[in-house]
């Protein structure tokens, strides 16, 4: 399947996006008001099903999965689903800084770049994650996109993750994450905020934001195209590319939105955890508030991956086949949504757009989460969680 054939099978996406800042341009010259068009928080969720429509229809069909990609490492010796991994990750960096540069958004007000590091909810968040994701074969958003091929097992998988996240976020789980993770938090307010270049720069005393963006920017591609075979994969490299793109839009979206709206919007790009908890609220209450971009988000990425796994003719209904695969469904959904919640992301949210911020919590929560997976894997494959301990042959980075 080549690229081409990806970029003529997704054009109500890729329409929408544009429809959208059209629309943007056409408020920003001649207001809301007198055109006629709801207020820009109305117009926010359906920007996210847009973007959505396009990162659910393009993971689908080519299989974008962060576990997969650290399976196939660890197992197989093969690096190019992180390869891909890393390439989305490299460009939401590059589009953000640059949007951040020409002052279009304003990632200062994101939580990921919060003056507090909870270090403790960021590495045992990532460790419960990351094996939760071993448990199940995915993380949020891959049980979305295998959602929308018809799998009851990921709907299950959702329903169990979102009721977590809001038991953590807003529960009575609530009331034992504060003591533990909050209140032990790393206190960063004597710096702007907790982004690398920003600690970089008042360390060394002068500016060294765009000089630290190139750098790891130049290592990150270094790595990912010094491979010939991958380099050889178009379709991996456009699909690293869209999913980049899809991330930083998220943050332009909801820059604008808060400038122009007059209430609060949270700025965010794209994260797999507590939104699918809001998009559970939603659905089940009425909350007395409009949907967000992450809702948005949430319902456009399943009904890309519906149109994907549709337009592969891949849509099959799927279900556990008893009652200890269910068990296991289950405490790995809820390892999902409790981590996520106390370590502030996902495989998407903390690895893709707190990456594109460079909050310095990113790494800390992506080793932690790979670490969880490997001995979740371990488990599942190997038979005990002390086999991630013994050394791989087959992994290897070059």
């Amino acid at each position: 399947m080549g690229s081409s054939h990806v970029l003529r099978a997704c054009p109500f996406g890729l329409r929408t996006l544009s429809a959208g800042v059209a629309l943007f341009k056409k408020r920003l010259k001649l207001g809301g008001d007198a055109l006629g068009m709801p207020e820009p928080e109305i117009i926010l969720p359906f920007l996210g099903v847009g973007a959505g429509l396009v990162l659910g229809f393009c993971a689908r069909v080519n299989r974008f999965c962060t576990l997969s990609a650290l399976e196939r490492f660890w197992y197989a010796g093969d690096a190019s689903g992180l390869r891909t991994w890393a390439l989305a990750a490299a460009t939401a960096m590059a589009f953000t800084q640059g949007l951040v540069w020409v002052g279009v958004v304003d990632i200062g007000q994101s939580f990921y770049l919060q003056p507090s590091l909870p270090l403790t909810g960021a590495i045992l968040g990532g460790l419960m994650f990351g094996f939760g994701m071993a448990l199940v074969g995915t993380c949020g958003f891959g049980a979305i996109i295998r959602l929308g091929g018809g799998s009851l097992r990921a709907l299950v998988v959702l329903i169990a993750l979102g009721l977590c996240a809001m038991a953590v976020q807003r529960g009575v789980l609530a009331q034992l994450r504060v003591p533990v993770i909050d209140n032990l938090a790393i206190d960063l307010s004597s710096f702007p905020d907790q982004a690398v270049s920003t600690l970089i720069s008042s360390g060394l005393g002068f500016d060294m934001k765009p000089g630290v963006v190139l750098i790891i920017l130049a290592c990150l591609l270094f790595w990912i195209f010094r491979d010939r075979d991958f380099r050889n994969k178009r379709l991996n490299i456009l699909t690293g590319f869209i999913v980049g793109a899809v991330i930083s839009f998220g943050w332009f979206a909801t820059s604008w939105v808060s400038r122009e709206a007059f209430v609060p919007i949270q700025i965010e790009a794209g994260a797999f955890v507590v939104p699918i908890a809001d998009t559970v609220l939603q659905v089940i209450t009425y909350t007395g508030t409009l949907p967000d971009y992450g809702v948005g988000l949430m319902i456009g990425t399943l009904a890309g991956a519906a149109g994907g796994a549709f337009w592969q003719r891949d849509i099959r209904w799927e279900a556990c086949d008893d009652a200890r695969e269910l068990s296991r469904h289950l405490g790995g959904a809820a390892l999902m949504g409790v981590g996520g919640v106390i370590s502030m992301g996902c495989t998407i949210g903390q690895g893709i757009s707190a990456f594109s911020t460079l909050a310095v919590s990113a790494p800390i929560v992506m080793i932690a989460i790979a670490i969880g997976a490997r001995f979740g894997l371990a488990y599942l494959i190997e038979g005990s969680i002390f086999a991630a301990l013994r050394r791989n042959g087959n992994a290897d980075l070059n």
